[in-house]
């Protein structure tokens, strides 16, 4: 009878864990509503002041994209070395990892705890040059002079910030595996259909807008290609067009939409080593 009981228990627990889960996860949405709500305005001023890509969006999206950004950043713990902390750097920061991961279910990177953000250019193991951000197991690495630079578009083409935010992403779906996104594992096979031969040919030799640094391996490929995507739409889309066209569809986002006025989701079709001073 006992053994029974204990049976019972378990089959129990096992049943209501996931139910009990989710109306957790409600409860703690609809609070983290409440208090971002009284700081909704503060967010908007500066994201808007910076992020040419929320300015874009609708009203509607505008404060789906504020909610993400501060549920990521009230998920993280941010740290800063030799650089005096403001405000405005954990919300750009953060609001920078929304941007990439709009289009996706799963937003919050949720193996990282840790993000850290430095002065400038910073020197990383044993590697004699020095690194404008990179990812590893300890959290996400970002040297805040670079990243400035890259949200402004003072460093055409280079964007630190979403590269290493698509470190991340990555990292999240094949390395840990621990937010996978189901959308965008399945895309990424498709896009690497496309993108296996473009990066093996220049690996070979060959030149594209993507260039040289995205011949390092396949990782800084994907990073980089998540720069271009944001960064130089319009020429990413003309020079290489089905690898925009995969890049869109694994991010669930068309950036290219902006130009027409049009909403930067596309529809659903169902229900890394670190960078040096070129980036890693």
């Amino acid at each position: 009878m006992e053994i029974v009981v204990i049976i019972a228990l378990v089959l129990g627990i096992l049943l209501l864990n996931r139910p009990v889960t989710l109306l957790f996860q409600r409860l703690y949405t609809k609070h983290q509503y409440k208090r971002f709500i009284a700081a909704e305005t503060f967010y908007h001023s500066i994201i808007s002041r910076h992020l040419k890509y929320y300015n874009r969006l609708g009203l509607e999206e505008q404060r789906k994209f504020l909610f993400r950004t501060y549920q990521f950043q009230h998920s993280k713990n941010f740290h800063y070395i030799e650089v005096e902390q403001t405000a405005e750097m954990p919300i750009l920061v953060s609001a920078v990892a929304v941007q990439l991961t709009f289009g996706l279910e799963k937003f919050r990177l949720n193996y990282f705890d840790d993000i850290f953000i430095l002065r400038d250019d910073y020197h990383y193991g044993f590697y004699s040059r020095p690194f404008m951000g990179h990812v590893d197991q300890s959290g996400i690495y970002l040297s805040w002079d670079n990243f400035v630079k890259g949200m402004s578009g003072q460093t055409p083409n280079c964007n630190v910030g979403l590269h290493e935010m698509g470190h991340a992403l990555a990292y999240v779906n094949f390395v840990t595996q621990t937010e996978e996104d189901k959308h965008f594992k399945k895309e990424f096979h498709n896009f690497s259909k496309v993108a296996r031969p473009i990066f093996t040919a220049m690996q070979s030799g060959a030149k594209n807008l993507l260039g040289d640094y995205a011949a390092t391996n396949y990782h800084e490929f994907w990073a980089v290609a998540v720069e271009l995507f944001f960064e130089n739409t319009v020429q990413f889309r003309h020079e290489l067009p089905e690898l925009y066209e995969a890049m869109s569809r694994v991010l669930n986002q068309d950036p290219l939409s902006f130009i027409s006025g049009n909403t930067t989701i596309i529809r659903r079709l169902e229900p890394a080593p670190p960078r040096k001073v070129a980036a890693q």
